[in-house]
């Protein structure tokens, strides 16, 4: 599909079919950091230690949190349509036999989606936050490390989230769309 841009000349946007294609054949490297969104390829800035640390406390505290309730999933591609790919830091999962090894996750299979933010608050406030809400999904964060900040998005409607909350100092943490699960944040931002 073509979109029209602001200069009256169209713009092609990818599928998610050309896009894995484009990695098939060699035109995007394996270790690649980008997404697709809306229909473009987006470079994500490479993980700094900060970063990489802050998914792999989150990964170790949803782990021991969720338990069998849910499937803890890292740097993995969600499909929220035909032009949307976008990699999450992390994601909470409806449990699955395949543990989703035939298929990408989509909207329907997610219980959480968290975005570990160093340099890209603005891109994930301003472009991701929008883009999970259109997709339904029903619980988003960002952990903001630069503000020290965690900021849970929620109950979509119309595009945009309903509920906001900013925790400056996190402990334990409802997780709404796993039931009666709460993950232990203590330290966060250590």
């Amino acid at each position: 599909m073509n979109a029209m841009t602001d200069s009256g000349v169209m713009k092609h946007r990818l599928t998610v079919d050309e896009y894995y294609r484009m990695a098939e054949v060699g035109l995007l490297a394996p270790d690649a950091r980008v997404e697709l969104i809306d229909g473009e390829i987006v470079d994500m800035p490479p993980m700094g230690s900060r970063h990489g640390g802050t998914g792999d406390l989150l990964i170790h505290r949803f782990t021991k949190a969720v338990g069998d309730a849910a499937i803890v999933s890292s740097q993995r591609t969600l499909v929220l349509d035909q032009y949307n790919a976008p990699e999450p830091d992390l994601m909470l999962l409806r449990p699955r036999a395949d543990f989703y090894r035939r298929s990408h996750p989509t909207p329907e299979e997610i219980l959480l989606v968290i975005e570990v933010s160093d340099s890209t608050w603005r891109y994930d406030r301003e472009v991701k936050a929008p883009l999970y809400a259109r997709h339904g999904i029903s619980d988003f964060w960002i952990v903001n490390l630069r503000k020290k900040e965690l900021h849970c998005f929620r109950d979509p409607r119309g595009g945009e989230f309903a509920e906001v909350v900013t925790i400056t100092d996190p402990d334990a943490v409802p997780v709404k769309s796993v039931g009666e699960v709460s993950v232990d944040l203590t330290g966060l931002f250590d």
